[in-house]
């Protein structure tokens, strides 16, 4: 282990040295990285439908394709599934990532070459880890092992041609076998399909384990902390693993489980970091334990174009680049790959927070808002407005939903919020009040709406018992690490699920 620790701070300086690189000269390598996409893609179907032969300029490349969404470029992807190459990208792809995101119910399958697997989210992994001990150099993080949460699919076989599994198998099937000294739990285990039976399993095998550091979505890993503590009868994780010192964390807002996570790892110098990785990418990694934005990560084979809100219902939308984009304000994401997504609408709606180098944060989806009076509700304006109230009412949720409530002869039109507590506050309409009055001052139009009650009633809030958004997952199929609860829809489909649980 010793060895192998070595040889990875020699590779990480050596990294770090490329990302100061990218942050030092942004624009320049966007391009460089846009070039080279067009030239790798100019022979495949798709580089020849769209004549990338003769693309020199960005402008050309934004004029020829039209943004693209998981349904345009669905033929194609059945195509590559069934085993013809060299469609939208020129080296064999045989690997695809299922997503269940949340934006559709229906399945995506995300093509993975070999360069996305190496170039994007292999050396975004080696990237957390480069930058987690720039921040901490005396980090002992490489004496123990990570404990990986990840999905619950298998690989399985679509044809003889290709295979498809959540991203994380995909990616544990690709992993050098190095790797395996560095994670727990075993592979069989991390894969396993019964969320309930793989719970336990990781449980038992990592608690005699050295864990130093924990990667996942923060709510699926309360699941297995909670359960980890149950079984040994230790008050927290410190307990369990006295060094432990980091969790890398992404997939949904950290905000609301902060508070959470803190009484679970009781510890002075425990640190956290957010990292902004998908299906179709490795996006951002949070490069500084003081500050809780990603530094865009600009040299993982991936261009990016970002789309004003503004334009997204527009016929012909526009987007800017990289170079032309304003703090604080909200885009969603556009992006062109090595894997041969090209002008692809991921679903997410970031800000960025600073230029040079250009940070980030995820503010929601594209399809994930409330908007049914005006009021432009997005996660990011919900996540804050509940820190508010969980903080001045002492009180923890464990997950939340909220949809509109809609007009009607005997009722104004409003929000209804369904949460589940972990520690209810003592007056919930004191939590209700102050909850309004957060969205308020982060959201303008929603203040306008929520004048004097006359568009937008107050808030109703419906507390549910502990287990049920566990129970509405478990019934839709979405047990597992993947899987995320909609926080918002402008629509009433999943409050009336979850209340019919």
């Amino acid at each position: 282990m010793a060895i192998l620790s070595s040889i990875i701070s020699w590779l990480s300086t050596k990294r770090l040295w490329q990302i100061d690189l990218f942050m030092k000269y942004p624009h320049n390598v966007q391009f460089e990285t846009f070039a080279k996409l067009i030239d790798r893609a100019k022979n495949t179907e798709w580089g020849k439908k769209y004549n990338y032969n003769k693309i020199s300029t960005i402008e050309d490349f934004k004029k020829n394709i039209p943004l693209q969404d998981y349904n345009d470029i669905k033929p194609y992807v059945n195509r590559l599934r069934n085993g013809e190459q060299n469609l939208l990208w020129p080296s064999e792809i045989k690997w695809f990532a299922k997503s269940s995101g949340t934006t559709s119910d229906k399945s995506k399958f995300i093509p993975v070459s070999k360069e996305a697997l190496e170039d994007c989210h292999f050396r975004g992994g080696k990237d957390i880890l480069s930058l987690y001990t720039r921040e901490n150099p005396t980090t002992k993080i490489f004496k123990g092992k990570g404990l990986t949460l990840g999905g619950s699919h298998k690989i399985n076989n679509f044809s003889n041609q290709s295979f498809y599994g959540d991203l994380s198998a995909v990616l544990i099937e690709n992993l050098p076998f190095w790797a395996e000294f560095l994670r727990t739990p075993r592979p069989e285990i991390a894969l396993m399909d019964v969320w309930d039976e793989k719970i336990q399993k990781i449980a038992e095998e990592t608690i005699k384990q050295d864990v130093t550091n924990i990667a996942g979505v923060p709510s699926w890993t309360l699941v297995l902390a909670k359960h980890i503590l149950e079984i040994t009868g230790k008050k927290n994780l410190i307990e369990v693993w006295p060094n432990l010192e980091l969790f890398i964390h992404g997939g949904i807002s950290f905000v609301p489980y902060r508070e959470q996570f803190d009484k679970l790892i009781p510890k002075k110098g425990m640190n956290y970091m957010e990292t902004y990785n998908a299906s179709e990418g490795f996006f951002a990694i949070q490069n500084s334990l003081f500050s809780d934005d990603m530094l865009l990560m600009l040299d993982y084979g991936i261009f990016y174009e970002f789309l004003p809100l503004s334009q997204i219902d527009k016929k012909n939308p526009e987007t800017i680049q990289l170079k032309d984009v304003e703090i604080n304000k909200n885009y969603a994401l556009v992006i062109s790959t090595n894997a041969g997504l090209w002008r692809y609408i991921i679903g997410d709606t970031i800000k960025f927070t600073n230029k040079y180098p250009y940070k980030i944060k995820i503010t929601g989806r594209i399809k994930h808002f409330i908007n049914a009076f005006g009021e432009e509700l997005i996660i990011d304006n919900t996540d804050k407005a509940l820190e508010i109230a969980c903080k001045k009412t002492n009180a923890e949720i464990v997950e939340y939903t909220a949809g509109p409530i809609y007009m009607d002869d005997n009722q104004k039109g409003g929000h209804q919020w369904i949460i589940e507590f972990e520690k209810k506050p003592d007056n919930i309409d004191y939590f209700a009040e102050i909850l309004d009055n957060a969205l308020k001052s982060l959201n303008s139009d929603y203040e306008a709406k929520r004048y004097k009650n006359i568009t937008l009633d107050f808030p109703k809030i419906t507390i549910v018992e502990k287990g049920t958004f566990y129970k509405w997952l478990k019934k839709n199929k979405k047990i597992g690490g993947q899987h995320k609860i909609p926080r918002l829809s402008n629509n009433r489909k999943y409050i009336d699920e979850i209340l019919n649980v």
